[in-house]
């Protein structure tokens, strides 16, 4: 059996996008062949939100080691809030704390606090050890470079610099890559050609049906975000927004327009719910979807709520959807994890995505769900968005093909992660 040291900074009970491939993953390690531990930050010491029900997921028998973090309440005085910069210490004394005192064939960073992958080459050239990153999202990236100041993340400058200044580190010795998307690796082997000789594959996030099952057996103490009346249509999304899903949302919105004007007595009992569009703390956060919807004088058909949700009320509030929506980044690159609790929830599903999106394909491959092109005719997307609404009319289930979606499980995704890892060991030891 050999062993396997991960880094998520993030962890269950937190609920963040980036521990979702763990999370998943956890339950078929060792049956692949891997014995896994893993160094997270305890959750007093970030601000994201929890949900308790994800620790149901997380097989008991693997060694979780929580570490401190530098309080942000203090940290925050002098700009520095990431979680990845206030835990890096601490994460690299229990590094090496274990790995010294226990043997690890593969260390494994899987996270999208980067700069805590910079100890990868500090370790691999402390102890000897190989080391695997999966790029959730790009690491370096110019995308916010040319950007109105509005549209940028916060402390942009800061995290520009240094990030340009800390990836070259954590490249320099790394050993394979996983990454969500083709693109970001052909990015990184252009910036660092050493890379094209390493080790790589693309795996996206995994469908985890154990959590439709939590769900249902939980539901009675899950809150819907939206008011269900019996006279509207509700249609809801769940997850982030952001200035990069603006084209979608117009596209989306030009065709529901066009369709208030030539059919109203359908179009006016729609009711679209975006919710937990910010990553921001409660009350704090972004509108990035109402704005775009005023644009259009589509303010009564259009809710925006922008506090993130638990994992399992996000599920629940799928569920009792007449009908769900994905908007997607303007960015080919933009692979959408929620993809898949939308497809297992088993509910009439419109999808308005960039033509190169894996979520693209994946919808396609399943025939889970109509789809939109960003940018399409506003014609088009008027016609596919009246199929989509007369699906929910006549309570018609998605005609998902189950088959071509096994691929897409989180138990072939995790096998996935495991071949490469076994291809690294078998590199690594070529070369020693």
């Amino acid at each position: 059996m050999k062993r396997l040291l991960i880094i998520s900074p993030h962890f269950p009970p937190s609920n963040t996008a980036d521990l979702q491939r763990i999370r998943m993953s956890l339950p078929y390690f060792e049956e692949l062949g891997w014995q896994a531990e893993v160094i997270t930050v305890d959750q007093k010491f970030t601000d994201v939100v929890k949900d308790e029900l994800l620790l149901n997921t997380v097989p008991t028998s693997i060694p979780i080691h929580r570490v401190k973090a530098l309080s942000k309440k203090y940290t925050a005085k002098v700009g520095l809030g990431s979680l990845a910069l206030r835990s890096l210490w601490f994460i690299r004394k229990k590094g090496n704390e274990l790995l010294k005192t226990k043997k690890f064939d593969l260390i494994y960073f899987s996270t999208t606090e980067f700069p805590v992958c910079i100890l990868g080459t500090y370790w691999k050239k402390k102890f000897g050890i190989p080391y695997v990153i999966d790029m959730q999202d790009p690491w370096h990236t110019d995308y916010y470079k040319d950007k109105p100041k509005a549209e940028r993340p916060k402390k942009y400058w800061f995290s520009y610099r240094l990030n340009k200044y800390l990836e070259p580190l954590a490249m320099k010795a790394v050993d394979g890559l996983i990454a969500v998307s083709a693109n970001y690796i052909e990015t990184l082997e252009q910036r660092y050609p050493r890379l094209k000789n390493k080790l790589s594959a693309v795996i996206t996030f995994g469908a985890f049906e154990v959590d439709f099952e939590i769900a249902t057996e939980y539901n009675e103490q899950l809150n819907l975000v939206y008011k269900a009346e019996k006279k509207q249509v509700n249609l809801v999304y769940v997850g982030r927004g952001g200035h990069d899903l603006k084209p979608a949302l117009q596209t989306l919105f030009s065709a529901f327009k066009k369709g208030l004007k030539e059919d109203p007595q359908r179009f006016e009992k729609i009711s679209m719910h975006f919710i937990g569009t910010s990553y921001a703390p409660k009350g704090k956060g972004e509108f990035t979807v109402k704005p775009v919807a005023s644009d259009f004088g589509l303010t009564n058909y259009v809710s925006e709520y922008t506090d993130r949700i638990g994992f399992y009320e996000s599920i629940k509030n799928l569920q009792n959807a007449d009908g769900l929506m994905i908007v997607g980044s303007n960015q080919a690159d933009y692979t959408a994890s929620k993809l898949y609790p939308y497809i297992l929830a088993k509910k009439p599903l419109l999808a308005v995505l960039h033509s190169g999106s894996s979520a693209t394909k994946i919808l396609k491959d399943c025939n889970a769900g109509y789809y939109i092109g960003i940018g399409s005719e506003e014609e088009f997307a008027f016609k596919t968005l009246s199929n989509y609404l007369e699906g929910i009319k006549n309570n018609l289930i998605p005609a998902t093909d189950w088959e071509a979606f096994k691929p897409y499980t989180a138990k072939a995704m995790s096998e996935k992660q495991v071949k490469l890892f076994n291809e690294v060991m078998g590199f690594h030891f070529l070369n020693l």
